[in-house]
């Protein structure tokens, strides 16, 4: 399975941002916030991903910058679950709401279990649009 995490797959464009935090749907596990929408017409076949850490809640951009890598990596090594098991593409903004810094060990299991609960959000959508 590729693992990689590459320049196509960063969520960048102001329009769809603007979309997503407009028309998007969330799934919460602490100490994160999923909030995503549909791609209607993606240019490439991936999700757009994006991080974001609160300045409010962590004044030191070290801090900051520690859990953005963290929540990359997290996203990283688990992307396996969206890109298998869903058949559309997303635009994604992972969203760090805790207020202290997390292990990644400890992250990785609330990401993992974030995830999922995406994707079985997403399949029940699914099979609601589409009954046979």
């Amino acid at each position: 399975m590729d693992e990689s995490f590459g320049k196509k797959e960063k969520l960048k464009s102001k329009v769809l941002i603007d979309k997503l935090f407009a028309e998007g749907q969330t799934v919460k596990k602490y100490p994160l916030l999923l909030v995503y929408t549909r791609l209607q017409n993606p240019s490439e076949k991936v999700n757009k991903v994006g991080v974001s850490v609160s300045k409010r809640n962590f004044k030191r951009a070290v801090d900051r910058i520690k859990i953005k890598r963290l929540m990359r990596e997290v996203f990283r090594k688990n992307k396996y679950l969206v890109t298998s098991n869903l058949t559309h593409n997303y635009a994604v903004m992972l969203i760090y709401t805790g207020r202290e810094v997390w292990s990644y060990a400890d992250l990785s299991r609330n990401g993992e279990e974030l995830l999922k609960r995406f994707v079985a959000q997403e399949k029940m959508k699914e099979h609601e649009k589409d009954p046979l």
